[in-house]
């Protein structure tokens, strides 16, 4: 049978859903796919299709559905623009995305290590922005590790462009410091001392997000804010009037001293020149690289009706 027929009995077959799309994937032994959103999908259900996924990732993954759940719920999860190609029940692709205002943000995208080269993730990725478009969204952001350039071409294909890069780094006290905590600490005044914007999941927005209760240190000439029981680290800052004085390397101690895991300080702006020295002479490690990439939906042209 000829593929346009396949596509029309694959089209007739079930009631039309414009937030549902039909799809056939590409390979020797093609099976019919569904791609819709994923209301109503579990965490522990989508962790064990991220854990599928990203088996064989750059950086070792695997997390449990309340693991994913508190990553997610950060990052601003939407289920209804988040999409899932189903092979029956089983999702053997996904693409989870995060919404603040009329920006989203791709949290992660994935296909099954049995199910790739089948042309999965391009349509769950085109399918994404046409959801987006269609709910009223102006940009969609991603990060994507440098070595990865099956994916960061996979991106650029479907319209992405580089805005930045972004470094990782992971770090953990060598001896235990103490620092002040404050209890009712304006989170807008420290960021008011970062020299450029911060990656999503750093932001404020992102902050507030989180289920885990974050932890400040510091005093009003610099502080650290940080979850303990996941070590991350999203925003550490001097005021500059009271640089090089040692504040920063001091409050990084203690919050090492604090965390229940070593430090992960991720996605900061390579134009922040000075971090990178900063980090590796306080006995931080680097993890990996990113690249940011920006899709102006505004500028995406709308599909021809067919």
């Amino acid at each position: 049978m000829p593929w346009t027929a396949v596509w029309k009995c694959i089209i007739h077959s079930r009631p039309p859903d414009r937030n549902v799309w039909p799809t056939l994937a590409r390979g020797d032994n093609p099976r019919v796919l569904d791609i819709r959103p994923l209301t109503g999908i579990s965490f522990d259900t989508l962790a064990e299709a991220f854990n599928d996924a990203f088996s064989d990732y750059a950086v070792p993954m695997r997390t449990t559905g309340e693991q994913l759940a508190q990553m997610q719920l950060r990052r601003g999860y939407d289920a209804g623009a988040s999409l899932g190609a189903f092979d029956g029940d089983r999702i053997v692709g996904f693409v989870l995305t995060g919404i603040d205002g009329e920006r989203a943000y791709n949290s992660g995208t994935g296909v099954s290590v049995s199910r790739r080269r089948e042309g999965i993730a391009r349509q769950l990725m085109e399918r994404a922005i046409a959801l987006l478009r269609d709910r009223g969204m102006t940009s969609y952001v991603l990060e994507v590790i440098e070595s990865n350039e099956r994916a960061a071409a996979l991106y650029r294909a479907v319209g992405f462009e580089e805005s930045r890069r972004f470094q990782c780094w992971t770090y953990e006290a060598t001896q235990r410091v103490k620092a002040k905590e404050l209890a009712n600490a304006s989170l807008e005044e420290i960021a008011s001392h970062r020299d450029v914007e911060p990656a999503w999941q750093n932001s404020l927005a992102s902050i507030g997000r989180a289920r885990e209760p974050h932890v400040v240190l510091g005093d009003e000439r610099a502080a650290v804010v940080f979850f303990p029981q996941s070590g991350d680290l999203p925003l550490l800052t001097v005021r500059r009037d009271a640089r090089r004085q040692g504040l920063a390397t001091q409050l990084l101690a203690a919050a090492g001293s604090r965390a229940a895991k070593p430090l992960r300080i991720l996605n900061l702006d390579d134009r922040d020149t000075g971090i990178a020295a900063f980090l590796a002479a306080a006995g931080a490690k680097p993890l990996v690289r990113q690249i940011e990439m920006i899709f102006d939906i505004r500028l995406a042209s709308r599909p021809e009706a067919t």
